[in-house]
Formats: structure tokens, sequence, C-alpha cells
């Protein structure tokens, strides 16, 4: 350890000072005041890295869920149906299916096809 001249000179200024009974004292407050605000500030980085990894999980949760469905989809379906058919006084349309079509006969047992 390379203690300086301005180290040495705080120290002999703070033996005259305090005396060499309460020097100890005095160091092991400092000490303890030193160690308090150590585990603080690891404490609340410690919370702010906590946040940060919460943010970008959310932001991560955001990229990845699908979009929210469009307005015009099925689920409003139920109700534009059930408005036409509160509505009777309109007309209605009918529309007729196409006739089926007569598949060709075919042809009888023991004839061979075409």
């Amino acid at each position: 350890m390379n203690i300086g001249p301005e180290m040495l000179f705080l120290l002999l200024l703070a033996f005259l000072l305090f005396g060499p009974k309460k020097l100890p004292e005095i160091g092991r407050k400092i000490g303890r005041g030193l160690a308090e605000f150590k585990r603080a500030s690891n404490e609340l980085k410690g919370q702010l890295e906590n946040e940060m990894r919460l943010l970008e999980a959310e932001d991560r949760e955001k990229k990845i869920s699908p979009p929210p469905p469009p307005e015009n989809t099925i689920a409003t379906l139920p109700q534009t149906v059930s408005a036409s058919v509160a509505d009777a006084s309109a007309p209605v349309a009918v529309v007729a299916a196409p006739p089926a079509e007569n598949p060709p006969p075919s042809p009888g047992p023991g004839v061979e096809g075409a």
C-alpha cells in the first residue's frame, strides 16, 4: 500500500484532533457507513437490472404475439345476420340452385365399355 504525503498528513491531523482512543471508534463508524452505502447501492443496482429485464421481456412478448384481428371478422358476422333477420319487412331474394345434370347411362353387364 502506497501512502502519500497527503494521506500521512491527514492521519497525523486526525490523531492530534481526536486522540488515540477515538480513532479506532471513528474508523469503525466510517467502515460501517461505507459498507451500508455499498450494500444499498448494490441493492438499487439489482432492482434496476431486474426492471430492465422485465421491460425487455415485455418488448419481446409484444414482438412475438400475433397482431389483433381486424375489425371486420367472423366475430362481427352474427351481429349483422341477426340485424338483417330482425328486419322482416325487407324483401328477401331466393336463388335457386342449378339443376343437377344426369350422368350418362352405364353399360349393362357383359357389355364392354367404350
